[in-house]
């Protein structure tokens, strides 16, 4: 199977927990203008907990976003609590939003954290009345649901965990098939049919895949192997989505910027959760010329969606060097397998 080249399309992440830590509501809204306003970003994305995380809640904030814009994408990093999310009043909410705006949503889903992730992520669940193991099972039954509830027709659907009868939901979205990206990111530990699972469930319910953290050589093999596993599930053509969260920082001294961003990510996320392996892969860091090189490393792994969340107090600072002196240096298509 040939290659074939595909655009490159910069999204932004806005750090919706940062609200949690003084940084200004209002400052993510100001960066969401201007990335609209220099044509130079093609989405905005926000990420999404209820009480492991906690942050300004996803959809509520896309919509603030929506109002504001015109042009630009809309989409989770990923939607966490998709499994605790009843599908019905979801498969309403973003219809919604994919009205408000036009049909600009794009639906980044995954299984959320486990209850081994630590005693807020077995609250969260606990709450939300979600067993962890159930988390997977509820995805697959949510994505199915959610495609046949925007379908328009009556919806009639008796699964393990939800049950529909004759249920028709309105209104419709705008886009005749709101693409819904799988967000996956096995850890090596896993073991390789554990990994070859995921990567398959990307490949037979998912419209792509979005990741963060790994090596460039990783994530070219994960992706070569989600478009094969897709192509054997006979939706080649329809997997074609693959965005990577990057972690940025801006500054002509490497140390300062890392440091600073360190400093944002251990607030952000909290002390201890993010290892130095991870943070190898997830940060690009120092003048623009190096976060150059670091984005064009995921780019020419076949990267169609590099999202860029600035881990920095100075948020539109960042932003704004980023449009003059990084984005402008980008590839503009990459070869997908």
């Amino acid at each position: 199977m040939g290659e074939t080249v595909q655009d490159v399309e910069v999204g932004l992440s806005l750090p919706n927990r940062g609200v949690l830590f003084g940084l200004s509501p209002q400052v993510l809204l100001d960066v969401a203008d201007i990335a609209e306003e220099s044509g130079a970003f093609g989405s905005v994305w926000v990420g999404d907990n209820f009480l492991s995380k906690p942050r300004l809640e996803a959809i509520v904030t896309l919509a603030g976003i929506a109002a504001r814009t015109k042009r630009l994408k809309l989409g989770t990093i990923c939607l966490a609590t998709f499994p605790m999310r009843h599908p019905l009043p979801l498969a309403i909410q973003w219809a919604s939003l994919d009205v408000l705006s036009g049909g600009r949503t794009i639906l980044a889903v995954c299984n959320g954290g486990s209850a081994k992730d630590g005693p807020a992520f077995a609250l969260e669940l606990e709450t939300m009345g979600v067993a962890s193991k159930e988390r997977v099972g509820r995805v697959e039954e949510g994505i199915e649901i959610l495609r046949r509830f925007w379908s328009g027709d009556p919806v009639d659907f008796a699964g393990e965990f939800y049950t529909f009868r004759g249920v028709r939901v309105e209104p419709r979205p705008v886009q005749n098939r709101i693409p819904i990206v799988i967000a996956a990111n096995p850890h090596p530990s896993q073991g390789d049919e554990v990994e070859e699972r995921i990567l398959r469930r990307v490949a037979r319910l998912g419209d792509g895949w979005q990741t963060d953290g790994l090596p460039p050589e990783l994530f070219r093999k994960r992706w070569s192997r989600i478009r094969q596993l897709a192509r054997e599930e006979g939706r080649g053509s329809e997997v074609n989505h693959v965005s990577l969260h990057l972690m940025v920082n801006i500054n002509d001294d490497a140390a300062a910027a890392r440091r600073a961003a360190v400093g944002f990510l251990t607030h952000y996320y909290g002390a201890g959760t993010i290892s130095e392996e991870k943070l190898s892969s997830w940060l690009a860091f120092g003048s623009p010329a190096a976060v150059v090189e670091k984005i064009e490393e995921f780019i020419e792994a076949g990267c169609t969606t590099p999202v860029l969340r600035f881990v920095d107090a100075d948020q539109v600072g960042q932003m704004r060097r980023c449009i003059e002196e990084v984005l402008p240096h980008l590839s503009k298509t990459t070869s997908v397998a």
